[in-house]
């Protein structure tokens, strides 16, 4: 995999061994950061080293994994703005082999100065480049809009994952995200692919949700995971105790579909490098 650089000549050799994953959807409360923080830990506990790189300025990945507010001066907002270093702002979480860039609430105004920087876009994709060979995956816990710090998860990104809420319009509200995705990858990076589709907040108990889950198989096809993630009061209970689901219950329905996620997830990586 190559990364091209203001559309030049010069080429960045990623390889496959680094993988930089964006977990996108402008829509809040979908489980993007749930699903950030678990198919981490879950990847980390198969023995893949992962960086989570909290992109949204409400910081609840970095709560959901037990960074203190008072432990994050090193962080995603100096990162992007070039105050420090990628690898000197990872922290190491209670998960060997799992680090987080953690997030404050300067990244609000991220996106207002950022806006007349040169090479705006990039700045995400350029801050990452240390992390080549240091992870084998960067999964970066994107905003809920479609603003210039989700515009540079999709161009530091090889590919997407996207969370679907099983109810009412959340497939209306994809189609705004894949149109993004489609400038991003004209504009920007042509590699960007949509990784997967998960569908979160399943209740077996309702027709909707069932309904909501033969929509998206029928038009997004196998881009959407074999897995459900479903809705499960420990996966929501975990964050107030500042860990993953995987840790405070690892015999719940919850930790078990993120474990069969973090395997289709490897799967699939497999499937593209074949």
């Amino acid at each position: 995999m190559y990364y091209v650089l203001n559309n030049s000549t010069q080429a960045i050799n990623v390889g496959r061994g680094t993988r930089i994953l964006a977990i996108a959807n402008q829509k809040g409360g979908v489980g993007k950061t749930t699903t950030t923080i678990n198919l981490g830990t879950a990847l980390a506990a198969i023995n893949q080293k992962v960086l989570i790189l909290d992109l949204d300025p409400q910081g609840n990945a970095s709560t959901g994994l037990g960074i203190l507010h008072d432990d994050r001066h090193v962080n995603s907002y100096k990162m992007l703005m070039g105050e420090a270093a990628v690898l000197d702002a990872a922290r190491e979480t209670e998960i060997p082999g799992l680090d987080i860039v953690p997030s404050t609430a300067d990244l609000y105004g991220a996106e207002v100065e950022l806006v007349d920087a040169t090479r705006r876009e990039y700045r995400l994709r350029e801050a990452l480049i240390p992390c080549r060979g240091a992870y084998d995956y960067v999964l970066i816990d994107c905003p809920p809009a479609l603003g210039l710090l989700t515009v540079n998860a999709l161009v530091a990104a090889q590919a997407v994952l996207v969370p679907l809420q099983c109810e009412f319009y959340a497939l209306e509200g994809i189609s705004q995200l894949t149109k993004t995705i489609e400038r991003v990858r004209a504009a920007f990076s042509p590699g960007l692919e949509i990784q997967g589709i998960v569908l979160t907040m399943h209740d077996k108990r309702n027709n909707l949700s069932e309904l909501v889950a033969n929509d998206a198989r029928a038009y997004f096809g196998d881009k959407v995971y074999k897995t459900v993630i479903p809705r499960n009061v420990r996966i929501s209970e975990a964050p107030s105790h500042g860990r993953p689901v995987l840790l405070y219950d690892i015999n719940c329905p919850g930790s078990k579909a993120y474990l069969s996620l973090a395997g289709e997830v490897i799967h699939r990586e497999r499937q593209l490098s074949a």
